[in-house]
């Protein structure tokens, strides 16, 4: 339950300006006294509305009568609309009204907006005047900022000024209350009452004192008298509404706001309080809009602010709900139960150093607050601290020894330790200490069966069965166990008897679809999951599964209508959106997925699965700008997930953004520090720009964390030899070698030999590598490549031969010998590029080659579409538009040709054949 905390015990009265102003036609203009009359006697019966419009419609042919203005800001105060009461009396002040008579309304108009150093700034010209009304105005700012020493003597000196005044003595109870002196608080509350009895302020005090002591019916007559003084005392029925939100009596607080709204339905603050009870009786969406009206007047209204967070929190709204609460938190950095909802927040987000920063400064004060210390039990099980977890369990369960949910949480705590028999042994207490609940008992079944312990599990499991013998989840659990001792048809009969208890439990019917499934009765399977959705037409889980057996039956588009008509029952849940969004990628059928992605974005926009989906599918249609906006909302997402970090830091990589990239991967390594992914980007990184030195130093800091493993001696090579230093690399290799001995190595071994021009060697190192290995691939296909490269094209040849006789659809074997049978001269070049093509289809590699023998041999009508279509499909792949534009010389069509050349020879452009294409734009430029 959500309470108020306000320093006056009351919720700062806020309201929105009334809108329009009626013009009252057809009567002869009444006197200045008149209309003034009027507009009193309509304020006096409580009709404010009615004051607000013989005011505004006077005001339509007398804008600059002060007076007036005066009156109607006095009203809007009255009504709660602080907002239209500051315009209304600063224009007043604009008429030159006394200040005498503008400054208290300023000053409480500002207090009600929360804009207290505001309130104390405006009034600062009147700071000698003895005006009581105007020092308890600037005492109750003082005091909402805490200087209540300040108050103090402001509240003395308009008692001093006017002895008995009720407000002064309201001021000092506030101040007795806030130092726990009920007594003095209590007192005067009551000299109040007796300087003025018919003070609807001293009530309401009274009745806030009352209600502060947990004095229900008291506090209720106190506002009872209230309202007896004044019946249209909007406040006093606010207040009775949270005395019926505090007991549970709804009805009765929706009757109270009710009135309330009758008297002032503008007001903010019965908005604030409709919002408490939607959110008391549940109604977060409904609260939060409400919600939404206060803070878009007041931003600074911090029981909205606590109560925004709150609903946020209920509904998953993580990141709305943090705002809410971290701005809160700074005006009230001592309120645990905030501390609590926030910390709440960070964990369901995964962000458990966050959620423990947030928790630490309430734990400091050795708390005996038991939902406190079992957050923070959480927040260090989420971090996989197991020992510091248990600690905070057991300080929790010693508090409150009979909370079978604490002995849960510490029999999991220990279980991250290893202490399996303890973690039992909490869970048995469990089950004894709440017998009523299944929790505890579900747990210790699954614990049991985690750990491999089936004859306990099915024991633990018969003996829940016997307190919940209707449960379907128990007989589900039942049924697992069996399968786990190996003993299907009981399997089989327990979960028939949990489809029993609930026809409609659909784990039930899974686990029964599996057992088809292995059984080979795969048809069986597929009628009983159709049977199940004959009889639950709207069941997702059903629709999914027979997605996933058309997957695995390589059905495909049955499994695309499936997941179709899963999001046909609820497009905005995400579960069967993203299902078929991953469908449509796996399928490439990139447009459809990003517009599912879309779609789905507007109601779930802060989902990490969509927004890697989302990701996924806007790279997979060329938008990178896209693409890289939805990996840094994942980041956002997923605060410590470094794998988020590295998805947005290899596209920032590609769009060419690397000092953003930089920062991007350091952070990834800063959440996990051994992670490899996130260690070679920022060591490519730094190569490519050209700072081999740092990229050493991380290749070392690899090396030293992991002294026995290969890939730090593998990265610090690469960059030796991507910075020259050839001699000081291949040191580097032969470790490398030495610890991996796999043939990635050896291959970047021979690699830097051949670039130091020791190819002799670097043969011999790999013929001796083939004959300790003589079916690595890798291996012979590098020993074909070197011997392409130099220009060997018969050995090339015939080692691609070997290769392709035992990986006959290989593409790249056979890309390749097509391109050794070309070069030379072997006449089965072009019947081999074909077959590659065949089996490729539209390959921009494999289009390249057979495209480019077959210009070379004179078949330009051929081969140039072949060209033109691979450099459609590969636009940043230059070799490929260096082959087009030579076809396109062989075809006559120079300017075409020479278009192509210069979008490929720019001056930051880099590609092997660079040279080649820039002397031959020089040709056609002569």
């Amino acid at each position: 339950m959500l309470y108020l905390s306000h320093s006056d015990f009351r919720p700062a009265l806020l309201g929105a300006a009334l809108a329009g102003a009626f013009l009252l036609g057809g009567c002869a203009p009444a006197s200045h006294d008149e209309v003034r009359a009027k507009a009193l006697a309509y304020q006096k019966k409580g009709d404010l509305n009615a004051a607000v419009i013989v005011l505004k419609t006077s005001l339509e042919s007398a804008p600059k009568d002060g007076e007036f203005r005066l009156l109607l800001a006095r009203v809007y105060l009255d009504q709660g609309d602080p907002v239209s009461a500051e315009k209304e009396i600063r224009l007043a002040m604009a008429a030159n009204v006394a200040i005498g008579q503008t400054s208290p309304v300023l000053g409480r108009a500002l207090n009600l907006q929360g804009q207290f150093q505001k309130a104390l700034d405006e009034t600062q010209r009147d700071v000698g005047s003895k005006d009581p009304e105007l020092l308890c105005l600037r005492g109750d700012a003082y005091l909402a900022l805490s200087r209540p020493e300040d108050a103090r003597q402001l509240y003395q000196f308009a008692l001093e000024t006017k002895p008995n005044y009720v407000n002064a003595l309201i001021g000092l109870g506030r101040l007795a209350f806030l130092n726990r002196d009920l007594v003095a608080a209590n007192r005067y509350s009551i000299d109040a009452i007796a300087s003025q009895a018919n003070s609807t302020d001293a009530q309401m005090f009274r009745g806030d004192l009352l209600r502060a002591e947990n004095k229900t019916a008291e506090a209720l007559a106190a506002y009872d008298k209230a309202l007896a003084i004044n019946p249209f005392h909007r406040t006093a029925n606010v207040e009775k509404a949270y005395l019926d939100i505090g007991v549970g009596d709804y009805p009765a607080a929706t009757r109270e706001l009710v009135a309330a709204r009758k008297i002032a339905p503008g007001s903010l603050l019965v908005a604030y309080s409709q919002a408490l009870l939607d959110f008391s009786m549940g109604k977060n969406v409904e609260a939060q809009d409400q919600i939404r009206t206060v803070l878009r007047v007041a931003p600074e209204h911090m029981p909205s602010l606590l109560l925004a967070g709150a609903a946020a929190l209920n509904l998953g709204s993580l990141h709305q709900a943090e705002h809410h609460l971290r701005h809160y938190l700074e005006k009230h950095p001592d309120n645990v139960y905030a501390r609590k909802m926030l910390a709440q927040s960070l964990l369901k987000r995964g962000d458990s150093p966050a959620a423990l920063a947030v928790l630490e400064p309430a734990l400091q004060n050795g708390p005996k607050d038991v939902q406190l210390l079992a957050l923070a039990g959480e927040s260090y099980m989420q971090a996989a601290n197991y020992d510091q977890a248990g600690q905070y369990f057991e300080r929790a369960s010693a508090l409150d020894p009979k909370a079978a949910s604490l002995r849960m949480s510490l029999a999991m705590s220990r279980l991250g330790k290893g202490n399996a028999t303890q973690a039992i042994d909490d869970l048995q207490m469990a089950t004894q200490l709440d017998s009523k609940s299944p929790k505890a008992g579900i747990a210790l079944i699954r614990t049991e069966m985690n750990l491999g312990n089936y004859p306990a599990a099915l024991k633990a499991a018969v003996a829940l069965e016997q307190q919940q013998s209707a449960n379907p989840t128990v007989l589900d659990l039942k049924g697992l166990t069996y399968i786990g001792l190996n003993d299907l048809v009981q399997a089989r009969a327990a979960f028939e008897s949990a489809l029993k208890a609930q026809a409609n439990f659909f784990p039930a019917v899974a686990n029964l679809v599996q057992l088809d499934i292995r059984a080979g009765k795969t048809e069986a399977a597929s009628a009983r999951l159709k049977a199940f959705l004959a009889a639950n037409p709207n069941n997702v889980d059903a629709m999914t599964a027979l997605a996933n057996m058309a997957v695995e039956a390589d059905r495909q588009q049955e499994a695309t209508d499936w997941l179709l008509k899963a999001v046909a029952v609820d497009p905005t849940a995400t579960t069967p959106s993203v299902n078929l969004i991953s469908q449509y990628l796996k399928l490439k059928q990139t447009q459809k997925a990003l517009d599912v992605a879309l779609q789905l974005k507007v109601s779930h926009a802060d989902d990490p699965d969509l927004l890697d989906l989302m990701g996924k599918a806007q790279l997979a249609n060329g938008d990178l700008d896209g693409a890289t906006d939805s990996y840094r909302k994942l980041t956002v997402a997923l605060p410590r997930s470094a794998q988020a970090q590295m998805q947005l830091g290899a596209l920032l990589m590609v769009t060419k953004k690397d000092s953003a990239a930089e920062e991007v991967f350091k952070s990834a390594l800063s959440i996990q520090p051994d992670f490899p992914a996130a260690q070679l980007a920022l060591i490519e990184l730094y190569v490519r720009k050209g700072w081999h030195g740092l990229a050493l130093q991380q290749a070392t800091r690899i090396i030293r964390a992991h002294p026995e493993s290969a890939a730090g001696y593998q990265l610090s090579a690469d960059v030796l030899q991507a910075d020259g230093k050839l001699a000081e690399a291949m040191p580097m290799f032969e470790k490398a070698l030495a610890i991996a001995r796999h043939s990635e190595a050896l291959v970047k071994l021979a690699s830097a030999l051949r670039a130091g021009g020791k190819n002799e060697e670097a043969a011999r190192r790999v013929s001796a590598w083939l004959q300790q290995h003589p079916k690595d691939m890798r291996v012979e296909m590098y020993r074909a490549e070197c011997a392409l490269n130099d220009k060997q094209y018969a050995a090339a040849a015939a080692q691609y031969e070997s290769i392709v006789a035992h990986y006959p659809k290989n593409l790249v074997v056979l890309n390749n010998l097509a391109m050794s049978y070309h070069l030379g001269g072997d006449k089965r070049a072009v019947a081999t590029a074909d077959q590659a093509y065949t089996m490729a289809g539209e390959q921009p590699m494999v289009m390249d080659t057979l495209g480019w023998i077959l210009v070379q041999q004179g078949n330009v009508a051929r081969g140039l579409p072949l060209l033109l279509r691979a450099s459609v499909l590969a636009p940043q792949a230059h070799d490929i538009r260096l082959h087009v534009a030579q076809g396109l010389i062989k075809s006559g069509d120079r300017p075409a040709a020479r278009k192509e050349l210069e979008a490929i020879t720019g001056p930051d452009i880099r590609f092997a054949q660079v040279d080649e294409a820039r002397a031959l734009l020089a040709q056609l430029r002569q």
